[in-house]
């Protein structure tokens, strides 16, 4: 019994050192994910978003990875949606502002959802989509940039998390794409 004991303890210690042992990119779904992360203005982040999350940690191709990495950005955009909506209905400091914010994250989530759509049809279309969402959090930065109040912190931690998704959003979509007409975009 002991023995058999420590020989499974010595064969989990060697695949976990095999794991550490070698590299990232020699899994074979690495590709995918590095064809999007080259293309992302945060590459460590986008690695370690993309190998965190169950449905983007093993893609089987770049399409179904970048439909998954759009997936991830619309159910941020819905969630952010319904936080401001939320808290527009709380606080009537903020409901002004919060209402204008409200209706720019449903313009961002229905502008991936297109991107989305149109992934497979027209890459360069989707990759536009994904990159129109960005005049969305501009607003949005504008309307709650000098704000203090606990939903206004909230909501621009949120902004940052929603603009590091749409640049893994834009990545997908150009690597879909990868016809590197998008390459001044990315600089």
């Amino acid at each position: 019994m002991a023995t058999s004991s420590v020989l499974s303890t010595f064969a989990a210690a060697a695949i976990t050192l095999q794991l550490f042992l070698s590299p990232a990119s020699a899994s074979p779904h690495m590709k995918y994910i590095d064809a999007i992360c080259d293309r992302s203005h945060d590459q460590a982040y986008c690695v370690k978003t993309l190998t965190s999350n169950p449905p983007t940690a093993a893609p089987i191709g770049l399409v179904p990875l970048a439909e998954a990495v759009l997936n991830l950005a619309i159910s941020h955009a819905e969630k952010t949606a319904i936080f401001v909506d939320e808290n527009a209905k709380k606080d009537p400091t903020v409901k002004v502002a919060f209402t204008e914010c409200h209706k720019a994250y449903v313009a961002v989530a229905a502008a991936l959802k297109s991107a989305n759509v149109k992934l497979k049809t027209s890459p360069d279309t989707a990759d536009y989509d994904v990159r129109a969402s960005s005049d969305h959090m501009r607003l949005v930065n504008e309307l709650v940039g000098k704000n203090s109040d606990k939903a206004s912190t909230t909501l621009k931690e949120m902004n940052v998390q929603m603009e590091k998704l749409i640049d893994l959003a834009a990545g997908a979509a150009d690597a879909v794409d990868d016809d590197d007409e998008n390459i001044r975009l990315r600089v």
